[in-house]
């Protein structure tokens, strides 16, 4: 059914769900993960279809969650721990970053752990500063972990297939302002391999690498872009860490020019990552100096003014866009 078309929640709900049927050493668990079914309905019916043994309700402790879960991945299970929000991640930072990501290292091997960390990112709509974080950098500097930022449903359920099935920790963010969003999912399980990304639109001008929801604003903007005669192409990463450089670099020697479009931060951000990796591996290439777009370096208002006024938009980034190739004055603030 490949024309059947879901929500990315319900993606990501059906590619756990089809996991939990297929091995019975996956769970969830996680606050209000079981008769409620998440915050966001993400694990909605595994409970009455699995039972509280795999779908687990824990207290209000994302220390205990995330090390209980490092604890059933060395005993063999697949936990998929739900930490709600990534700005709540900071309280389970020691477990994830200090356990899980190095416990393989530190036994030269002889254990894996295969748990998957399950958080929403980013901004929605007056969400305020405590739950509005992008900080999935944080992550991709850390040894041992991987990962992954999806931009659609499709690729929702193909990744989170894929970070159950690998043997070591993965990070796993959901943008909240692409969970009710519609895409083509099949129905039968599959995979998107862990670090392979996608060109989500082809382009000879200027390559635009953006992630999670700054997917979809740079698809709008591209095509914005197109009346003023520039072509864009856009890649998504889908995998944060690690990350597919092969493709961005390919783009980039094709192209000449580089933008990096991130509702992340600027200083020591993703964008920073991306622009560096292409200055060392192909700065012949480059006709101009590549550039990040990114949110501003402020906390999140809870204002909407102010929420839209440091973020980026399709317009904003269609401007930028005009900038990189000449067609528009240097914009007003030149640092977020």
């Amino acid at each position: 059914m490949a024309d059947r078309r879901i929500r990315f929640v319900e993606a990501l709900r059906e590619g756990m769900r089809q996991e939990m049927e297929r091995d019975a050493s996956v769970f969830v668990m996680g606050e209000g993960v079981g008769p409620h079914g998440s915050c966001f309905k993400q694990t909605d019916g595994f409970c009455a279809q699995f039972g509280e043994d795999r779908c687990r309700d824990t207290p209000i402790s994302e220390q205990a969650i995330a090390g209980a879960a490092v604890g059933a991945a060395l005993a063999g299970m697949r936990p998929i721990a739900d930490l709600m929000w990534i700005d709540f991640t900071t309280l389970a930072t020691d477990q994830i970053c200090n356990q899980a990501a190095k416990l393989r290292y530190m036994s030269d091997g002889q254990v894996n752990v295969p748990a998957v960390f399950r958080a929403t990112t980013g901004r929605l709509k007056s969400n305020g500063a405590q739950h509005s974080g992008s900080w999935y950098s944080w992550y991709v500097n850390i040894p041992g972990l991987k990962v992954v930022v999806p931009s659609n449903p499709y690729d929702a359920k193909g990744l989170i297939i894929s970070a159950i099935r690998d043997n070591g920790p993965v990070v796993y963010l959901e943008h909240k302002m692409l969970l009710n969003v519609k895409g083509e999912v099949p129905e039968e399980s599959y995979t998107i391999p862990l670090g392979v990304a996608e060109v989500k639109k082809e382009g000879s001008d200027l390559t635009i690498v953006a992630t999670g929801y700054e997917v979809t604003d740079t698809m709008k903007a591209a095509a914005m872009v197109e009346a003023d005669g520039i072509s864009v192409e856009v890649i998504d990463p889908r995998t944060l860490m690690p990350y597919d450089s092969d493709t961005i670099l390919e783009s980039v020697r094709k192209t000449g020019r580089l933008l990096v479009v991130d509702e992340g931060f600027r200083y020591c951000g993703y964008g920073s990552e991306i622009i560096s990796m292409v200055v060392e591996n192909a700065m012949e290439c480059l006709k101009d100096r590549p550039r990040q777009f990114t949110a501003m370096h402020s906390t999140v208002p809870f204002s909407p003014p102010l929420e839209e006024y440091i973020m980026p938009s399709p317009v904003k980034i269609a401007n930028e866009i005009r900038v990189v190739m000449g067609k528009s004055l240097e914009p007003e603030v030149a640092i977020r």
